[in-house]
Formats: C-alpha cells, structure tokens, sequence
C-alpha cells in the first residue's frame, strides 16, 4: 500500500523550494545575450521538429540530386557539397553543446557546493545536539548504554581530513 499524500508541505519546505526557483529565475535572466542564444540553439537541437527539418532538408537535396524529383536540376551530383554542409553543421552544434554543458556544469558544481555546506551544518548541528543530549541525561542522573558510536558520533568532521582520505584511498587504487 502507499504511502499516505501529505496534505501539504511544510512552510520551510515550501519556502525552500520558492527561494531556489526564484534562484533560478535571477540566473536565468542574468544570462548574456549569448548564454540565451546558445540556450535557444541547444533547445531546439533537441527537439523533434529539428530532426523532422532535416529529414526534409537532406531527404530532398539526395532526392534531387539522384535525379528522383523531375523538373529540378541537379546542384550536387556528388554529394560532395552535402557532406561539407553536413560537416560544418556538426562543428557548429557540436559547439553549442559543449557552450551548454560548460554552462550545465557550473550549475551542478554550485548545487554540489550547497549540498556540501548543508551536510557539514547537519553533521555539526547533529555533533553539537548529542552532546546536549548526553548532558542532559548528566543532569538527570540517566544511565544510557554505551556505544562505541556515540564517542564517534561527537567528533567533529573535518572537511580536510576526509577529503584527503578520499584522494589517499583513489591513489591507492
């Protein structure tokens, strides 16, 4: 069975949500004329009616130039003319794709920054609630098990620290 709807979302969670879209609306309309130009390219090179353009585009100019279509003159009987058009299109959109994905990644490396931040608040946050807790059953005289994952619990992160683990254990490899 499924989980029950929430009725609604929380107020932070609402409000979270509106300030990244209103994030998003302010990047969006701080893009240079040429950030929105490439954006409006790369959009419509995804787009069906841009595959349903060129199947007219190159299906008529192989037509005419095979001679299928009666009334028209050849203009490339080799081909030769197409494979440079085609060529030169790939350049160019290939171009643009890799503009989009330079834009793309810098979005991603923000949002894994953020991600990041809010991680290492959590876990400092969570350190520093443990330790209110385990003064709390102090001051209550309140007997609580002791595990080993408590005392690992209250140690602070460092940031530092694992990443170079990371990069130690990746060399080792």
């Amino acid at each position: 069975m499924p989980p029950n709807e929430p009725d609604s979302l929380s107020t932070a969670l609402t409000r979270n949500i509106e300030a990244m879209e209103q994030r998003r609306l302010r990047e969006a309309a701080a893009a240079t004329r040429h950030e929105r130009i490439v954006e409006a390219i790369t959009a419509f090179m995804g787009s069906m009616p841009f595959v349903y353009l060129h199947l007219a585009l190159y299906g008529a100019w192989i037509l005419i130039n095979l001679g299928v279509v009666r009334g028209l003159p050849k203009f490339d009987p080799t081909f030769v003319a197409l494979a440079v058009a085609a060529s030169l299109e790939a350049l160019f959109l290939s171009t643009f794709v890799l503009i989009s994905q330079n834009r793309l990644s810098a979005a991603e490396t923000k949002r894994a920054d953020l991600d990041l931040q809010i991680s290492l608040l959590t876990e400092h946050e969570l350190t520093k609630l443990t330790e209110m807790v385990e003064e709390i059953a102090k001051h209550f005289d309140i007997k609580t098990a002791s595990h080993p994952e408590l005392d690992e619990i209250k140690k602070n992160i460092v940031p530092e620290a694992v990443l170079d683990e990371i990069e130690a254990q990746q060399r080792r490899k």
